[in-house]
């Protein structure tokens, strides 16, 4: 069990292998993601984040189906959605679970106050968000309904 978000390795949205270990020292937002919701004009607020703030926060997102099936597509179809939709720049990862028996480690991390150090809760819906510190450290979890933009995020981000 990884016991700290810089152990771990997952694949990115084209198959490639990424190495948690490189974005030591980075604050980072990772936010599952879907492409049929109503949450997913949320893209186009977190391309701006990282076109305005991406030399201090990286934005690692996550498709996930595990709500109402509103992610169904391929890496494929998921990549070309936001690209045309709404030229995401941004870390885009493989689809993953989020929650349930399925659960991928990284949010089984996330949400589990014995690994993380505080925090128990788990995407309630797509587009939920955990915001990391420069030392790895879970600082907050954000609802899907608090934007990427919003004043709070930022507030960290600037800090």
């Amino acid at each position: 069990m990884e016991k700290s978000i810089y152990e771990f390795k997952m694949k990115d949205i084209d198959g490639k292998d990424v190495d948690f270990s490189k974005y030591k020292g980075k604050k980072l937002l990772l936010v599952n993601v879907a492409s049929k919701c109503g949450y997913t004009p949320q893209y186009a607020d977190l391309q701006e984040l990282n076109e305005k703030y991406g030399d201090k926060v990286t934005i690692l997102a996550f498709p996930a189906n595990n709500f109402g099936g509103q992610e169904p597509g391929s890496h494929e179809d998921i990549k070309a959605f936001c690209s045309a939709n709404y030229g995401v720049t941004f870390q885009l990862f493989e689809k993953i679970s989020v929650k349930g028996v399925d659960k991928h480690p990284l949010y089984r991390w996330l949400s589990d106050k014995n690994l993380n150090g505080w925090n128990n809760t788990e995407p309630s819906w797509n587009f939920c968000k955990y915001f990391i510190n420069e030392k790895g450290e879970l600082v907050k979890f954000f609802p899907s309904s608090v934007k990427p933009m919003d004043a709070e995020i930022l507030a960290l981000i600037n800090a």
